[in-house]
């Protein structure tokens, strides 16, 4: 019998309801991702509109379909409406700007000399956070309407194959919705157009001088599927108008909290203490739990402050459970090496039952204070389905005959096994993944 996730609940203090009657698909890796997206847009009858945090200059959408703007200026000269919201970093945050598009006299200069007409508004986020949602929303409100949420940056690393054969490759996931669910990915982009902090400066809009407001969606799409779903965000109180909301870290915690069997999870970072309790509790119940984040994280301070070494020693002493697996991967490159692949998805799946899939990280910006988005499914076979997608990457091997214990266990195997192979210089590997030391990672 498959799962329907009914044991996993939903948030009552979120923008959005659950949702019945949405069609749900995965997007593993950058480049399957990027080449739908770019085929809806090529598809779409009425309307582009995105938001987007980071952008490399060096960014290219696959099949030589050329660069983000290549790709919505040929919108445009079909006459669809195009608009983007792109973050613009604050003082705190002024690092980022080479990796972003913030509206710079060059960018303004780069969009006339190409004859851009797709309009924008660049939009700061509070203090030291990020405008982080990385959405895409076709045909707004049409019957056509299909949303993308995830977090897959515009990095050339990013777009890559499932596999990740070669070097400096990133992981990553999307979703694509269409369904009534979608109709809250577009509320949630009227709301951040209309509210964009910085439309009525002289530098931040193009195509328009700020007078281009969007109106609210005033009914739902209709049924497309046959999947559960709720749109969750992150939106600091302070930036929108008092309409703070944390509807990603709740579902976390229920989910965590609800968990019978198997957590798979893959994350940029585990930095939450929340979800660190939350994770151990789990593995107190006996609950299989494999944590996929990047093999090389940041370096950690040479000198923590006894609150940071608390966290750090309560964050190891989930490697002292053996149903606990932390793993990186690392995939071949063209000379039969074991290059590691950084892992920037941020997605969990609980009991074969229920998924979450988007752009929060597991740390405090994501979950407190950036803008985040993430859509979280209550649909078994999806779950399942996703969940023998990733372990055929992973592991290279087809599960789709376990269930998801016995596959997480074999997760586990196969992981301490390829680790040992590594410690030993031996590449030949099954699969990608290595397990990790947790008392000597520091991500």
């Amino acid at each position: 019998m498959t799962p329907t996730g009914s044991h996993i609940p939903f948030v009552e203090r979120c923008s959005y309801p659950v949702r019945d009657g949405n069609a749900v698909r995965a997007l593993i890796d950058g480049e399957p991702a990027f080449r739908r997206i770019c085929a809806a847009i090529a598809a779409a009858r009425r309307s582009v509109w995105a938001t987007v945090a980071f952008i490399a200059p060096d960014f290219r959408m696959p099949d030589d379909q050329g660069d983000l703007f290549d790709v919505l200026d040929r919108a445009v000269a079909r006459g669809v409406d195009v608009r983007v919201l792109f973050w613009r970093p604050n003082p705190e945050t002024g690092q980022f700007e080479p990796r972003t598009f913030w509206g710079s006299p060059d960018h303004r200069r780069a969009l006339a000399e190409r004859g851009s007409r797709f309009r924008i508004r660049w939009d700061r986020a509070h203090r030291a956070n990020c405008q982080h949602q990385k959405s895409w929303l076709i045909d707004a409100g049409e019957a056509t309407e299909v949303a993308f949420i995830g977090g897959i940056n515009l990095n050339p690393r990013s777009v890559v194959a499932p596999g990740h054969f070669g070097a400096h490759q990133h992981h990553d996931a999307y979703v694509e919705l269409a369904g009534p669910s979608a109709s809250d990915v577009h509320h949630n982009f009227v709301q951040r157009w209309n509210q964009a902090s910085e439309r009525d400066q002289d530098n931040g809009t193009w195509g328009r001088d700020g007078d281009d407001e969007l109106t609210f969606p005033s009914r739902t799409s209709a049924p497309r599927g046959a999947s559960k779903a709720q749109v969750q965000r992150t939106l600091h109180a302070a930036r929108y108008a008092d309409a703070g909301e944390t509807s990603i870290f709740e579902q976390y915690r229920l989910a965590l909290g609800a968990a019978r069997r198997t957590i798979y999870i893959e994350n940029q970072s585990l930095e939450a203490p929340e979800i660190v309790a939350g994770l151990r509790q789990a593995l107190d119940r006996g609950v299989e739990i494999v944590l996929l984040t990047p093999a090389e994280p940041e370096a950690e301070p040479a000198a923590a402050s006894p609150e940071r070494q608390a966290f750090l020693d309560a964050r190891s002493a989930l490697g002292g459970y053996e149903n606990f697996t932390l793993a990186g991967i690392a995939g071949l490159d063209a000379n039969g090496a074991r290059q590691n692949v950084y892992v920037h998805a941020k997605l969990m799946l609980v009991d074969d039952a229920w998924a979450t899939i988007g752009s929060a990280n597991l740390h405090a910006y994501s979950l407190f204070g950036s803008t985040e988005m993430n859509a979280s499914i209550w649909d078994g076979a999806f779950v399942r389905a996703l969940r023998c997608e990733l372990f055929a990457e992973h592991l290279g091997l087809d599960t789709t005959h376990l269930d998801d214990l016995a596959a997480l266990r074999l997760y586990r195997r196969i992981s301490n096994a390829n680790r040992r192979k590594r410690e030993a210089g031996d590449s030949g590997w099954q699969g990608l993944v290595f397990a990790l030391n947790p008392a000597t990672w520091q991500g």
